[in-house]
């Protein structure tokens, strides 16, 4: 497994995948940063994220959509089935390599925390919570873009299908408060609250696993009809 991460590792960072997607958000984050805390006066720092958690409805799959449908697409997958590396290892190693790339952007975020600790005191407990559930949030997003690149050799197509369905669950609670529930967004926004929610960051963890085992079975089905 520890190979898949390092050749995913360098897919993202030896071309421009990995910097698109950390320049994107960290420019999104500045222009929230300035509405949110500079314009306000605000020591804030939390609530800059659940402003910065639309972003990853629109940037995730930038790095999700190639992680399968590239390797059907080009014809390695079939390499890969059929190599002594388990289809769990391989779909957990592009797992960690995406929710890797997360985490470097999120330690990029301090900066601006660092910024704000020199004007003021911010709530370090609320800023750590709200990151650990914004993390959360970005695993269920990465694992769900895995499962839509495993259904498609198209990235693009995998990547409208990864957008579509998070703005699906997004705007969902405006239909009925009965999907209430299903909005990760929703569930995420009382993370900046300071509280960790046992329920949500278990629907988070569910969800991601669930998303995760279906993309295995997906590809072990394949295997065994090659």
């Amino acid at each position: 497994m520890l190979a898949v991460i390092k050749k995913e590792m360098k897919s993202y960072f030896y071309s421009p995948v990995g910097y698109i997607f950390i320049g994107l958000f960290l420019i999104m984050f500045s222009i929230f940063f300035y509405i949110d805390v500079v314009q306000y006066t605000s020591l804030n720092f939390e609530y800059i994220f659940y402003s910065g958690s639309t972003i990853l409805t629109f940037i995730v799959p930038i790095l999700t959509m190639r992680a399968i449908a590239e390797e059907r697409k080009t014809g390695t997958e079939q390499l890969l089935l059929t190599s002594p590396l388990s289809i769990t290892k391989l779909v957990l190693g592009k797992f960690i390599a995406a929710t890797l790339v997360v985490v470097i952007t999120l330690l990029c975020t301090f900066l601006y925390f660092g910024i704000l600790c020199f004007f003021g005191k911010p709530h370090i407990t609320q800023a750590l919570v709200t990151m650990f559930g914004f993390l959360l949030l970005a695993i269920s997003y990465i694992s769900f873009g895995i499962l839509a690149s495993s259904i498609t050799e198209n990235q693009i197509i995998a990547g409208v299908i990864t957008i579509g369905c998070f703005i699906l669950l997004w705007f969902l609670p405006q239909f009925s408060t009965v999907f209430t529930n299903f909005s990760l967004i929703n569930m995420f926004s009382k993370f900046p609250t300071g509280q960790i929610d046992i329920a949500d960051t278990v629907t988070f963890i569910t969800f991601s696993v669930m998303c995760l085992l279906i993309t295995i079975i997906f590809m072990q089905r394949r295997k065994s009809v090659r």
